[in-house]
């Protein structure tokens, strides 16, 4: 198995929702398939760079998926262990909400949060919720990966204030964000609000 690849960075491209990647390691290209959102954390091209890989072997073809860290990796391999969700999907996943958000997500049981990615429905997030909640939680403490404060509102209003933000058309990026961001207020942290939360969040998201 290959763990990790290091080398120069020969090309980077995005194509839609896939990107791929190739690194010349010692003269041999290896094209791997990457989240898009690892191509903003790259160097520039002919820079050396370190990528964590997963290598998925088909009886057709072989395919070699890059991460930027090793955390990602592993929950990748997490992620595609689920019936019903594969290498792309996982990816996906990883790419609309990040490392430690999808983790959260799952752990939480944040139903709402995970269908915001593309292509996973009501009952491919309850899976996940139900395959992985606790692994997760529990690798998660056996890596030493602590979560920001807590930054979103109680459980009972969550979904009303994100599904509200959302629909004045901001990302589910920036209301992840501005909930993290506000939720650090220790007055707002135990106000159960919605409207006072939604007010707070567009505040900080119009800063």
């Amino acid at each position: 198995m290959i763990g990790y690849l290091k080398g120069s960075l020969s090309s980077a491209v995005a194509n839609g929702n896939r990107a791929t990647v190739t690194l010349d390691v010692h003269q041999v290209g290896y094209d791997l398939q990457v989240a898009p959102r690892l191509l903003r954390q790259l160097p520039g091209v002919g820079e050396v760079v370190q990528v964590f890989t997963h290598l998925q072997v088909r009886e057709d073809q072989m395919v070699l998926y890059g991460f930027g860290t090793a955390a990602e990796r592993d929950v990748f391999r997490q992620l595609i262990s689920v019936s019903g969700v594969g290498a792309q999907l996982a990816l996906a996943l990883l790419d609309t909400l990040g490392l430690q958000d999808l983790i959260q997500a799952i752990v939480s049981e944040n139903i709402r949060l995970l269908t915001r990615t593309p292509g996973v429905g009501t009952k491919t997030a309850q899976r996940l919720a139900l395959e992985l909640k606790a692994k997760l939680a529990e690798w998660r403490n056996a890596a030493g990966l602590t979560t920001a404060p807590s930054g979103a509102p109680a459980d009972n209003i969550q979904a009303d204030v994100e599904m509200t933000l959302l629909a004045l058309g901001y990302t589910s990026t920036e209301v992840v964000q501005a909930l993290q961001a506000v939720g650090r207020k220790t007055t707002l942290s135990k106000n159960a609000n919605v409207e006072d939360w939604i007010r707070e969040a567009i505040a900080w998201l119009a800063q």
